[in-house]
């Protein structure tokens, strides 16, 4: 069985391989989507905390307010932030998947919706990777998302080109 690490790196510098990973378990692309849900989620979480602790030293009377309610506000921040991460990370493998389905037919290549949906699943490995950064670099406009979406699309046609042909009839 492949390992999540082996999926990463063959996510980030071999895109062909992606093709061959479409046969992997639903499970296993999950967890790895999971993964990138986790790289995804901690930073904006300890943005949060760091956030929280610096706002309440501004404003005196919110400092107790928050102490009381301490225990309950930083689980509920990082489930709310897994949830929408999920949510969203989940409908954007969704729409590339679609994208891949439309190269695949445009390219005349076998493949159905489940299978892109895996390959798409681990092309959004370098977009992952992206966001985070420029959400550390505090890079936030229209344009930052460019760059994943063009790489994204490239990865999916570059796995779409390893996808069976699909026959001629004669």
């Amino acid at each position: 069985m492949v390992k999540h690490k082996q999926i990463f790196i063959d996510s980030l510098i071999h895109p062909k391989k992606l093709a061959a990973y479409r046969l992997l378990t639903i499970g296993k692309t999950i967890q790895y989507v999971f993964l990138l849900i986790a790289i995804l989620t901690i930073y904006p979480f300890i943005q949060f905390l760091t956030g929280v602790t610096e706002t309440s030293f501004n404003i005196q009377g919110l400092t107790e307010y928050v102490k009381d309610i301490q225990w309950l506000l930083y689980p509920f921040a990082l489930v709310l932030l897994t949830l929408s991460s999920t949510i969203l990370l989940f409908l954007i493998i969704s729409v590339y998947a679609y994208v891949g389905v439309v190269l695949l037919k445009l390219m005349h290549r076998r493949g159905e919706y489940r299978h892109m949906w895996r390959t798409a699943a681990l092309a959004i490995t370098w977009s992952t990777l992206l966001t985070v950064l420029f959400s550390i670099l505090n890079i936030t406009s229209i344009f930052s998302n460019l760059p994943g979406i063009l790489i994204t699309i490239s990865i999916l046609i570059l796995a779409s080109t390893k996808y069976p042909k699909i026959p001629r009839k004669k």
